[in-house]
């Protein structure tokens, strides 16, 4: 394997004892490319499965792909991966960031870091020519994430690159993130990890700027198509515009990026400024709303807070709805929580609850452990009050499969929320939406969702979603796809290309990232051969997550109010409008999963995968045919493969 579009190291810190080695990232690469199949196998290759969270044993994995660094592509996501305090049980999960602090990692010379151990005292690592530094961090202890990055910035000079964690981190609140560069974040509790370890940051300067291409012409001209395709998601997705409009607001690429999405910065009247998209830019819009009685910026100043204490602002937002019910209930108050909860939707109210979780300061402790584990220490009228839509702790039901059922599996079989998966279904639809509503420009007919979904899911059928036909296939291929996908670094907001609008089918093209790929690396394969090393990855997670206790199709399952409790809407299709067979529009609205035909769905989904059927648990056969026959031979051994 050639060592284009690579870096060429990957560098493994123990802060226990403060080695430093590198090993050569061809030793990873050559089969898991990069991203979440690089981390994987380091993971899998270093962190016993008994190790927890909070254990030395553990180790963080950031990590880039092939794709980081280079110009235009949306390539320069990158990852950390790393067992997860967030779940019961504990197991291996990732964050996904953006910005810029990836591809510097690699112009600084590194692909990866894995790190483990534990620090005696808050420190820091500095990268820098060719240097890798661990510095006293006491004085930063305590700081802001924000803060943190100001000030290291202001000592090493501003065109360094932090990634950094706040005092919920350091005080290992389980809804703790990491801040990094253009405010990028990534959760699952990771951020926590780094605090147990007292890791507060990792800065990096790069002294290269560049990325060794195998056929640059080449590449030049599949940028030059990429671009014609004009894939433009300008604050728009789903229908739903979360883009902050007005002269405050400038868009703000992750590197290497033609900017073509809703990626904002927001300047609020203060002068502060900060990313403000997505689900962050619909934080406390409601609560504010109707406390203010009109439009405010403290929306902004509430994402702020968590980005500086080190919260990730999506369980935030969970926790908050449910201390409103439970006050509304009676459960709690002011008094018992120390909580303004009679001012929820002021400044106030969310300054206390972020600095009480992030400090762990008295009922702020309670919900740092997490709010399955904080409602069940308050009593069953409390846990009675938590959002039906939860999902593995205190993630969110997001386009959910009550609405698409495709996504069952998707859910069932993920250790996380898999965004990047549930995007593949729900933002086609959107765009079928867009149709359905006679929008201008739309194009993605009836006619056009089903060659798209023949194209990319395996049938027409799995653009049914009126039943579970089809849909194990469209699983199984979305994750392959996907996973493939994170190895390489793309963004979520571009890839894969499902449709082009400027041309006779409008069904786009699955064939860029392989053909990219073998223009980068000079190591030729096709869309099949790329989608195989998703599966492999795949099944190395899989893998993971059984042999750290996940017990197969046991463990597929969903929570238990998905199959009772009726969809009532969705934020971006308030109806619940889907497309049924043929031509037909039909409602979701009081949908429910169908316990029979989900478990049908895994019985064939199992087969796909060549799983056993019974347990859900791999083959050694399959396993060897994907090049992971020491993987069987570990789990064969531990009586967790047939």
């Amino acid at each position: 394997m050639s060592t284009f579009g690579y870096a060429g190291k990957i560098l493994r810190l123990d802060l226990s004892s403060g080695s430093v080695t590198t090993v050569p990232t061809v030793e990873y690469a050559s089969n898991f490319l990069g991203g979440r199949g690089m981390a994987a196998k380091v993971y899998w290759d270093e962190v016993p499965p008994q190790a927890r969270a909070f254990d030395a044993e553990n180790m963080l994995v950031f990590v880039n792909g092939p794709f980081g660094g280079l110009p235009v592509l949306g390539g320069s996501r990158w990852q950390v991966c790393g067992k997860s305090p967030a779940t019961t049980p504990e197991e291996f999960s990732y964050g996904n960031f953006g910005g810029t602090w990836g591809a510097e990692l690699k112009f600084a010379g590194y692909d990866a870091l894995a790190i483990r151990g534990k620090s005696e005292g808050p420190v820091y690592l500095f990268l820098h020519d060719d240097r890798a530094e661990l510095r006293d961090a006491s004085a930063l202890w305590g700081k802001g994430a924000a803060e943190t990055r100001g000030i290291l910035k202001g000592d090493l000079g501003n065109s360094v690159k932090v990634v950094a964690i706040g005092p919920a981190g350091e005080n290992l609140a389980i809804m703790a993130n990491l801040l990094a560069e253009n405010d990028a974040t990534g959760s699952r509790g990771l951020g926590a990890v780094m605090g147990s370890k007292k890791l507060k940051a990792v800065v990096v300067k790069g002294s290269s700027k560049g990325i060794r291409v195998a056929q640059p012409e080449r590449l030049r001209e599949l940028i030059r198509y990429f671009r014609e395709l004009d894939r433009r998601l300008d604050g728009v997705l789903d229908g739903v515009d979360f883009k902050v409009a007005g002269p405050n607001v400038k868009k703000d690429p992750c590197y290497g990026c033609h900017g073509n999405c809703l990626r904002v910065v927001y300047q609020a009247k203060d002068g502060k400024k900060g990313k403000y998209m997505c689900q962050g830019a619909a934080l406390y819009q409601s609560y504010a709303r109707s406390y203010y009685g009109g439009e405010t910026e403290i929306p902004f100043h509430v994402n702020r807070l968590c980005d500086d204490y080190g919260l990730d602002s999506m369980p935030f937002d969970t926790t908050i709805y449910w201390l409103l019910k439970c006050y509304r209930a009676g459960i709690l108050t002011d008094a018992n929580t120390g909580i303004p909860l009679s001012k929820l939707g002021s400044l106030e109210f969310a300054d206390t609850l972020a600095r009480k979780i992030s400090l762990r300061d008295g009922f702020g402790d309670i919900l740092a452990q997490g709010l399955v584990k904080a409602a069940g220490s308050i009593g069953a009228e409390a846990e009675e009050l938590l959002p039906s839509n939860l999902f593995k702790g205190d993630q969110l039901e997001l386009y959910g499969p009550r609405l698409y059922v495709t996504h069952a599996l998707l859910y069932a079989t993920e250790p996380r929320m898999p965004v990047q998966e549930i995007h593949e279904v729900s933002q086609l639809v959107g765009k079928w939406l867009n149709w359905l509503r006679k929008l201008e420009g739309a194009y993605v007919s009836g006619n056009v969702l089903r060659a798209i979904a023949r194209r990319f899911w395996g049938s027409e059928i799995a653009a049914d979603l009126s039943t579970y036909e089809g849909k194990a296939m469209a699983a199984k291929r979305i994750q392959d796809r996907q996973y493939a996908k994170e190895c390489l670094g793309l963004c979520d907001f571009l890839w894969p290309i499902m449709d082009i609008e400027h041309s006779e089918d409008h069904v786009g093209d699955p064939t860029l990232e392989s053909n990219i790929l073998s223009t980068v690396t000079g190591d030729e394969i096709d869309e099949e051969g790329l989608n195989t090393v998703g599966e492999r990855v795949f099944n190395l997670q899989r893998a993971i997550l059984v042999r750290e206790g996940h017990r197969g199709r046991e463990d597929d399952v969903l929570p238990d109010k998905w199959y009772t409790v009726p969809l009532k809407m969705d934020i971006p299709n308030p109806e619940c409008l889907v497309p049924g067979k043929g031509d037909q529009v039909i409602s979701r609205k009081g949908a429910v999963v169908d316990r029979e035909e989900f478990e049908k769905m895994k019985d064939e989904y199992y087969e796909l995968r060549q799983w056993d059927v019974a347990s859900g648990l791999q083959a050694r056969a399959k396993l060897e045919e994907l090049g992971l026959g020491d993987i069987a031979q570990d789990l064969e051994h531990r009586g967790l493969a047939l």
